[in-house]
């Protein structure tokens, strides 16, 4: 198990105004989450004071996709899956950059579904994280990007687990963490799905209460 930073380049890419965001009156916190946690067009493609504003394809997870390729030395003969894999814009990148790759997603938002890029849409699969139907030893590299620090505590072991089970070798989590109080306050003010709010220690906590042994990284608001 180890640190593996793959995504605070693309993270770092976003401004990010904290308290704009925490006092807004027409979308307060409250409501803004609300909306977000129905998983719905809402967080995907709606307001971006409830979600993304609108996720289309852009290719800017083409670099991301590259350093999962080449730090896993995936080939044609992998098979990968991408837990809340959204609509999908991940692993179509790692399809283009290695044909013939077996890429399969799973994701809890039908909408994310019904709207996932036409190219991978039939590999993916509605559900939730803490019951990954596949079968055990599944996958040569099984990853997690930005999804399971919305679970609430409880399922986090679930997930983790899962996540151990259907990995035949190679694991990889990224979660939203803190390093300091200014930190945890933006954590705080961003989100608007985060269950679990952990710092890198109690993250590693969870890692090694499940036997997590994949790598990791997390993803800070400085």
């Amino acid at each position: 198990m180890k640190y593996i930073d793959l995504l605070s380049t693309l993270h770092k890419k976003t401004n990010r105004n904290y308290l704009e965001r925490v006092m807004d009156n027409e979308f307060p916190k409250a409501k803004a989450s609300f909306l977000a946690k129905k998983w719905g067009k809402e967080y995907w493609d709606g307001d971006r004071r409830t979600g993304y504003g609108g996720m289309h394809y852009d290719g800017r997870w083409k670099p991301v996709a590259k350093r999962i390729i080449d730090t896993y030395s995936l080939t044609d003969h992998s098979h990968v899956l991408d837990v809340g894999c959204g609509k999908g814009f991940l692993m179509h990148e790692i399809n283009l950059l290695c044909p013939g790759i077996k890429v399969y997603g799973l994701d809890i938002s039908e909408y994310a579904l019904n709207n996932a890029k036409n190219e991978v849409k039939d590999k993916i699969t509605l559900g939730c994280a803490t019951n990954l139907p596949w079968p055990k030893n599944k996958f040569d590299l099984v990853i997690s990007i930005n999804t399971l620090h919305n679970l609430q505590n409880y399922k986090l072991h679930s997930a983790l687990k899962e996540i151990g089970r259907v990995s035949r070798k190679n694991k990889y989590v990224c979660v939203e963490s803190y390093r300091s109080e200014e930190e945890k306050a933006n954590l705080l003010f961003w989100q608007l799905t985060c269950e679990s709010f952990c710092t890198p220690d109690e993250w590693k906590w969870w890692f090694e209460m499940t036997g997590y042994d994949g790598d990791y990284s997390f993803i800070y608001f400085e």
